[in-house]
C-alpha cells in the first residue's frame, strides 16, 4: 500500500493516544484517573508537531495516498491544525469540569479523541467512503458524550434526540452518496467530477446531490434540519457543547467544500440555490430566536445555527460565477470564517463554564455585574461576544468582511439579496450579543446574591490556558488579518484546483 507515515503522523499519534487513554483508565484507580485527562492533551499537543514539519519541512508539497482517496496537502494541514488546537482547547476546557462532578474520566476522553481523530481523516479525504467514515467518527462518539450526565434528564434527552435525529440524517446522507456513486460509476472526487457534466438531466442526480446537502446540513445545523440543536447544547455537559458547536460543525463544513468545490464544480444550479436558501433560513431564524433567549448556552446553540447561515453564504457566490477569482474567493472566505469562528465560539464556551463557575448559573441575567467580582472574565466575555458580532479589531470583524467581499462580488441580483439579508441579520445579531456584555458591565449586582464564594472558586490554570489562547488568536487576528489572507488564498487555490 502506498502510504506516507510521515504525512499519516497527525492521526497515528491521536490513534497512540487513544490506546494510551484507554489503557491508563483501565489499569490506574479512580482517585488517579485524572492522568488520562494529561495524557489526551499531551497527545494533541505531540500531534501538532508532524503538522509543523510537514508544512515548514520539506514543504507543503501534496502527498497522496490509497490511489489518491488520501490526500495531505496544504488545505488538510491548515485544517488538521484547527481541528487538533480546537480540541486540544475542549479537553483544556474540560478537565475541571469533568472532575468536579466526578464523571467517568477515561471513557470521557477516548471519545472525545476518537471524535478528533474522524475529522483529521475528513480534511484529508478525497472520495465518498473516506468522506463518510470520517464523518461518523467525528459524529458517533458524540452521541454518547452529550449524554454524559447520565442521571440528568435534560443530558438524556440531549442525547436520545441527537442519536435519533443524526442516524436518520446518516441514512439520508449515506443513500445520497450511494446514488452518486451508482450514477457517476465512481466514489472519488475526481471520477464524479468528470462525469456530473453530463448527468445534469437526470432527476436521479438531482436528487442525490440534494440528499446531500440535506446530510450536511444536519451535520452544520442549517435550517430546517437544526432542531436537534438547542436542547442537545443546552442538555450536553458545556465541554462536550463547545466541541459540538465548533469541532463538529467545522467537519461538517470541510465535507461541504470537499463535495462542492472537489466533486461537484460543475452542477451549482443545483447546490447553489439550495445552499441559498440553508444560508438565508439559517441566519434569520437563528438570530430572531436567539433574541428572545435567556440561557446563554441555548443563546449560543441559536447564535451558532445562525453563524452556520454566515458560513454558507460565500458558497452562493461560487455557485453564480464561472470567474476563477471569484470562486476562490468564496472558498477563501468560508475556510476563514471557519477558522476564526472556531477560536472565538471556544472562548465563548470557555467564558460560560467559567461564568457557571462564578455564579452557579447560566442565566445571563444572572451575570450581572460580574466586572465587580470578576473583571478579567467581565474582559474576556466582552471580547469573545463582540468578536462573535463582528466588531473591529477583534477577529470576527474580518471573518464577516470576507464573506461580505465574497458574496458583493459577482454582483448579481441573488447574491446582492443574500448580503442584504446578512447584513440585515448581522445587526440582529449585535443586539443579543451585545446584552450579555451590558449585563456583566452596565447591570448591578442582584439584591441578595452571594459573590462572596468567587475567591474560593478561581479559574483553573487549565481553563485559564484556553481562555489565553483563543484571546490571543482573536485579537492577533483582528489586528493583523491581512497578514493571513494570502494563506487562505492559498487554500482556497488548493481545495478550488480543477474548476
Amino acid at each position: 500500500m502506498d502510504l506516507d507515515y510521515h504525512a499519516l503522523a497527525p492521526e497515528l499519534v491521536v490513534a497512540a493516544t487513544i490506546l494510551v487513554v484507554l489503557g491508563l483508565d483501565v489499569v490506574l484507580p479512580r482517585p488517579r484517573k485524572y492522568w488520562t485527562a494529561f495524557a489526551g492533551v499531551l497527545g494533541l499537543a505531540l500531534a501538532a508537531v508532524p503538522l509543523l514539519t510537514l508544512a515548514f519541512g520539506d514543504g507543503p508539497e501534496t502527498r497522496s495516498m490509497l490511489g489518491g482517496a488520501y490526500v495531505v496537502d496544504g488545505f488538510a494541514l491548515v485544517l488538521k491544525a484547527v481541528f487538533i488546537v480546537g480540541g486540544y482547547l475542549v479537553l483544556l476546557m474540560s478537565v475541571s469540569f469533568i472532575e468536579s462532578d466526578r464523571y467517568y474520566q477515561g471513557e470521557y476522553y477516548l471519545l472525545m479523541l476518537t471524535s478528533i481523530l474522524g475529522s483529521l481523516v475528513m480534511a484529508s479525504s478525497r472520495d465518498l467512503i473516506t468522506l463518510f467514515v470520517g464523518l461518523e467518527l467525528v459524529t458517533g462518539p458524540l452521541f454518547l458524550l452529550a449524554g454524559w450526565r447520565k442521571g440528568d434528564a435534560k443530558s438524556n434527552e440531549a442525547s436520545l434526540k441527537f442519536f435519533i435525529l443524526g442516524v436518520l440524517s446518516t441514512a439520508i446522507l449515506l443513500y445520497g452518496m450511494s446514488f452518486l456513486y451508482g450514477l457517476t460509476g465512481s466514489v472519488t472526487f475526481e471520477g464524479i467530477r468528470e462525469a456530473a457534466p453530463d448527468l445534469l438531466d437526470s432527476g436521479a442526480f438531482r436528487l442525490a446531490v440534494l440528499f446531500t446537502l440535506v446530510g450536511f446540513g444536519f451535520k452544520v445545523t442549517a435550517v430546517p434540519f437544526h432542531f436537534w440543536a438547542p436542547d442537545t447544547y443546552e442538555g450536553a455537559p458545556t465541554p462536550v457543547t463547545a466541541y459540538l458547536s465548533v469541532g463538529s460543525k467545522a467537519a461538517g463544513f470541510v465535507g461541504l467544500l470537499l463535495l462542492c468545490y472537489k466533486a461537484l464544480p460543475s452542477v451549482t444550479e443545483i447546490w447553489g440555490p439550495a445552499l441559498w436558501v440553508l444560508a438565508a433560513l439559517s441566519m434569520t431564524l437563528g438570530n430572531l430566536t436567539a433574541l428572545r433567549q435567556d440561557n446563554v448556552v441555548r443563546m449560543l446553540a441559536y447564535s451558532s445555527i445562525a453563524q452556520g447561515g454566515f458560513i454558507l453564504v460565500p458558497f452562493a457566490a461560487a455557485a453564480v460565477s464561472s470567474d476563477a477569482a471569484v470562486i476562490q474567493e468564496a472558498a477563501s472566505a468560508t475556510i476563514v470564517y471557519v477558522i476564526i469562528y472556531a477560536f472565538m465560539n471556544l472562548g465563548a464556551f470557555g467564558v460560560v463554564i467559567a461564568g457557571a463557575r462564578r455564579t452557579g448559573s447560566t442565566m445571563i441575567d444572572d451575570w450581572a455585574g460580574m466586572w465587580r467580582y470578576a473583571p478579567r472574565l467581565a474582559v474576556l466575555g466582552a471580547m469573545f461576544f463582540f468578536s462573535l458580532a463582528g466588531i473591529p479589531p477583534l477577529a470576527g470583524w474580518y471573518a464577516k468582511f470576507a464573506m461580505f467581499l465574497s458574496i458583493l462580488r459577482p454582483g448579481n441580483a441573488w447574491t446582492t439579496a443574500l448580503a442584504v439579508i446578512a447584513a440585515v441579520n448581522a445587526v440582529i445579531a449585535l443586539v443579543y450579543y451585545a446584552r450579555i456584555g451590558k449585563t456583566m458591565w452596565m447591570d448591578h449586582v442582584p439584591e441578595g446574591a452571594d459573590r462572596s464564594a468567587v475567591a474560593t472558586r478561581p479559574l483553573t490554570g487549565s481553563l485559564a490556558l484556553a481562555l489565553g489562547i483563543s484571546a490571543l488568536f482573536v485579537v492577533v487576528a483582528g489586528i493583523l488579518p491581512f497578514e493571513f489572507a494570502g494563506v487562505f488564498a492559498d487554500l482556497a487555490k488548493v481545495v478550488t484546483t480543477g474548476i
